[in-house]
């Protein structure tokens, strides 16, 4: 499995509870059915400390990082990620990882 993690800090005019839940809930609607995801998960910081640095962290999960190749270029991902959810992040950092379920 491959999970894409992205994290990401808002403008401050989208730092807000409020706009976080928004983004969270946009998310989940417009990622969870494109072709290849396995599963998406989406939420605020847990904590202080994770609340220091990100606002939001959506995880998307694929069987495979082909999978994840035909997800990064769907049409409904791409004005997701640069139509939506740009123009409300001041930073985004995503990295993939192989996982293991158990």
């Amino acid at each position: 499995m491959i999970d894409r993690v992205v994290l990401v800090k808002l403008k401050k005019e989208h730092a807000d509870p409020a706009a976080r839940d928004e983004i969270v809930r946009e998310a989940l609607r417009v990622l969870r059915p494109l072709p290849g995801v396995v599963s998406v998960t989406a939420g605020g910081p847990g904590d202080e400390a994770a609340a220091a640095s990100w606002d939001v962290n959506i995880t998307v999960r694929f069987a495979s990082l082909d999978d994840f190749a035909l997800y990064r270029a769907h049409p409904e991902h791409r004005k997701f990620a640069d139509e939506y959810l740009a123009p409300r992040a001041e930073v985004r950092k995503a990295w993939s990882f192989a996982v293991e379920t158990r």
